[in-house]
């Protein structure tokens, strides 16, 4: 009985086969997602050591970690000048101008924030944090920026190797026709799914995924219908994170994700609309790799395609 009800639940389908594409494909896709929680580790540790040491130069950008031209003054100021905060103000703002040019240079930028610049030089001078440790936490976030950027490499290098994979299979071209989601973002999903084709139906990948919501029921009793947090966490994660781009960039879940936070019944928070849109790229993937079909916008807000296009997926 427990077996028929998973199978009427599309919770039961067909196991993994072995096959070395799509093997490689989930040893890749482990691999970046352990790189990238390495990553936001390590920021979060420079973050954490600022704040203790060097609170100022937070606040010199809006998104500190984004900003190449920030990354290289705190590469400047923590190997070449030691930490030493009070040398780097003695030597004056031309001479740091010129080394955070050359920092920049050297990692692949062009020309560095000027503004950021003079920020982090008058944050020099800022008596707040323990200066006691100030020399050595920041000697530590010299060591981890370090780090930051081999693992900025590394995954660089994943990413191109799995949509090699994605090419091997000849689904870069289907799954990068959802508006929005990029060939890295596909991938990342599929090596998490396997072979979509495995799957009977586009509800079991998406239950898979734990992102189908379930009604809590028990005995006479029944209570809402939330998601129960079960599944594959990795593939919810993946496909989490082809919302971001795929909300702004695609009209049709753009729409969706508006209606579903603004009708009147049964209105939905951002993060639950979200969810449900994480599901709807779920199951668009299923689609169009399933059926060798481009992504159709028509089709995909619940119309007919008279004139379908077949693509191949021969390898």
């Amino acid at each position: 009985m427990l077996i028929a009800r998973l199978t009427a639940q599309s919770r039961c389908y067909i196991p993994e086969p072995v096959d070395e594409s799509w093997g490689r494909l989930r040893h890749l896709g482990a691999r970046r997602s352990r790189l990238i929680v390495d990553m936001v580790t390590q920021v979060q540790q420079i973050r954490a050591l600022l704040e203790c040491v060097w609170p100022a130069a937070l606040d010199t950008a809006r998104q500190p970690f984004r900003s190449r031209t920030r990354v290289a003054v705190l590469r400047v100021i923590c190997e070449r000048d030691g930490g030493d905060l009070d040398r780097t103000h003695r030597l004056g703002l031309p001479r740091l101008e010129r080394a955070a040019r050359r920092e920049i240079t050297r990692a692949g930028g062009q020309k560095p924030s000027l503004r950021i610049i003079r920020n982090l030089f008058a944050a020099l001078t800022d008596p707040a944090g323990v200066r006691a440790h100030r020399r050595g936490a920041l000697e530590q976030v010299d060591l981890l920026l370090s780090d930051w950027a081999e693992d900025q490499r590394r995954v660089a290098d994943t990413e191109a190797r799995m949509v090699g994979v994605l090419d091997e299979l000849a689904l870069t071209d289907l799954v990068t026709s959802i508006a929005g989601l990029s060939a890295v973002g596909a991938a990342a999903i599929l090596a998490e799914t396997g072979d979509l084709t495995r799957f009977p139906t586009a509800r079991a990948v998406v239950k898979h995924a734990g992102l189908a919501p379930r009604e809590n029921q028990s005995g006479a009793f029944t209570g809402r219908a939330k998601l129960t947090g079960h599944g594959r966490p990795g593939l919810r994660l993946a496909a989490w994170r082809g919302v971001w781009g795929t909300q702004l960039a695609n009209p049709v879940y753009g729409d969706r994700y508006r209606h579903l936070t603004s009708r009147e019944v049964n209105r939905l928070t951002p993060t639950q609309a979200q969810a449900a849109i994480a599901a709807t790229i779920l199951r668009h993937l299923h689609a169009v790799v399933t059926t060798g079909r481009r992504w159709d916008p028509h089709i995909a807000r619940h119309g007919t395609d008279p004139t379908p296009t077949k693509i191949s997926t021969a390898a």
